[in-house]
């Protein structure tokens, strides 16, 4: 008598259930997706994910692997399943879903893919894992909203059939958070980690270090995190990242594609390392601990060498961690630097961020020196002119316009968080531009991509991020990504009304603007 193992009798009885199973007809035309796909196509059918599918990867293919088994654990805890990743020679074509890596994808560059969906398959298609990793994103969105609970719910698991061909319209999509006014630890920065990642971000930009505060151990210099590492706006205890834990910030980052650009601003914004260390202000005498919220009163010693050895030291040892090509070096707001120290400053320190391979970012302030053309100057201003000084030295300009894209921004005059010094954001207004369109004479071509920061004076905890960026972060998500011809407020703010049960599923604090028709998702 033939032996039939329970486990492969259940998987015959599962793929003989689905085959004869009518598909249940849907329109992948009318799901809700953030950023909005290059290009979709219905096809009128579904996809039922069932605890018989199989996720399938080229044999040997690692990159894949660790992009299937996010997609596993990611659909684990709402639906229970435990899908099993099997290797094959050939994967494209088998019944399940099917997650492939090859060249003749290259044109959609290293972060497009292409999603075929039928009523037997998934095919996701990519020219490498970065691709495949933003198109899980989409298979997330496309299941239904309950996907995202953290515990077992009832299915079905379906998804609409059809074809999208994906890429971003810019190769930067990021956003800041602010450590330093007030500290959020590893596992709050690993949660806004993944906030970016579910809408195809690329970019996390950690401000490290400022007047109230010093976030990273720098061992050369131990007391920047033993004495300026203790306080906060309010007077807080502060707190900072070891270097071990810093590296799994950044591990975690680039295990989502993400890449961390850290910030060390000067040199203004210094008053925390000016307290730790006498001698790296002009006069030699340590400052007095901050915790206020002003701004453009400290500088350190530009005309002191033991000042250049400091900034040696910690640009040696950040970029050691950071495999990341930038630095961010700050240079905003240095009111308390004569202009002619604070040229040479910038010029010396660009150096020092070269001879430690690296490049230099900063804000737009430093297109008062003379830059390599490597140099990303981030414009902010409400004014341009740093920006255009930057682009007459063929530098590229990452735009985060305070008016637009400050997330720290508020809504309207009573919103209990933010400031409102660039205006008041609603999520129309921080929505409704382009980026190319913002600055007369900054054009496309000048152009790297988009950040949204996200500055902590008045936010201490999750909850507080939470109502800040959200919803204004899909927007940000949806600019640097999609076409500027399928950005329109009124369609879009449908879209985003019906992220409602998702953003509910999940326990996020947004806030719930009356410019967007907010509505429940119907259960698949």
């Amino acid at each position: 008598m033939i032996q039939i193992k329970p486990l492969m009798f259940a998987l015959f009885i599962g793929l003989v259930y689905t085959s004869c199973k009518e598909p249940i007809p849907m329109d992948l035309a009318k799901e809700n997706l953030i950023p909005k796909p290059a290009k979709l196509k219905a096809a009128g059918s579904s996809f039922e994910w069932t605890r018989y599918t199989q996720i399938h990867i080229q044999t040997g293919n690692e990159e894949a692997k660790k992009v299937a088994n996010h997609l596993a654990e990611m659909i684990q805890p709402a639906t229970g399943f435990h899908p099993k990743i099997k290797e094959l020679k050939t994967p494209l074509g088998s019944r399940g879903i099917s997650l492939i890596l090859d060249d003749k994808f290259k044109n959609l560059g290293k972060e497009g893919y292409s999603l075929m969906i039928d009523a037997r398959k998934i095919s996701l298609q990519a020219f490498n894992a970065e691709g495949l990793f933003r198109g899980i994103q989409t298979i997330r969105q496309l299941l239904p909203a309950k996907i995202e609970a953290q515990e077992k719910q009832k299915g079905p698991w379906l998804i609409a059939s059809g074809t999208i061909e994906d890429y971003p319209q810019y190769a930067y999509r990021g956003a800041m958070l602010d450590v330093v006014r007030h500290f959020f630890d590893v596992d709050e920065v690993k949660q806004y980690i993944d906030y970016l990642a579910a809408y195809k971000m690329n970019v996390l930009h950690l401000h490290l270090t400022d007047d109230q505060g010093w976030r990273i151990e720098i061992k050369s210099w131990p007391k920047l995190t033993e004495i300026g590492g203790k306080t906060e706006v309010g007077g807080g205890e502060g707190g900072f990242y070891t270097q071990e834990q810093y590296q799994r910030i950044v591990q975690y980052a680039a295990d989502r594609f993400i890449t961390v650009v850290p910030e060390i601003d000067m040199p203004g914004h210094t008053n925390a390392a000016l307290v730790a260390y006498a001698e790296l202000n002009a006069d030699g005498k340590a400052r007095k601990p901050y915790t206020g919220t002003k701004v453009g009163f400290s500088s350190l010693a530009t005309n002191k060498e033991i000042t250049y050895k400091f900034i040696d030291d910690v640009i040696r040892e950040l970029a050691a961690l950071t495999p990341g090509e930038y630095i961010h070096i700050g240079g905003d707001e240095s009111h308390a630097t004569q202009k002619k120290d604070y040229i040479r400053f910038i010029e010396r320190v660009q150096k020092i961020v070269h001879a430690h391979n690296k490049k230099v970012m900063g804000w737009a302030d430093i297109a008062a020196a003379e830059l390599y053309e490597t140099t990303i100057a981030q414009f902010w201003q409400t004014k341009p002119d740093n920006a255009i000084k930057a682009v007459k030295q063929n530098l590229k300009i990452l735009m985060s316009p305070a008016a637009r894209a400050y997330m720290d921004m508020q809504y309207d005059s009573i919103s209990p968080l933010g400031l409102h010094w660039a205006g008041y954001l609603e999520v129309d207004k921080a929505y409704d531009w382009t980026l190319e369109g913002n600055i007369e004479g900054i054009d496309k071509k000048d152009i790297i991509g988009i950040e949204a920061p996200l500055w902590s004076e008045t936010i201490e905890c999750m909850d507080d991020i939470e109502y800040l960026i959200f919803p204004r972060l899909l927007g940000y998500a949806e600019l640097g990504w999609s076409t500027d011809k399928s950005n329109s407020w009124e369609e879009y703010k449908v879209r985003l009304g019906k992220q409602k049960t998702r953003f509910e599923i999940q326990e996020i604090n947004y806030y719930q603007s009356k410019l967007v028709p907010w509505a429940d998702t119907p259960p698949k």
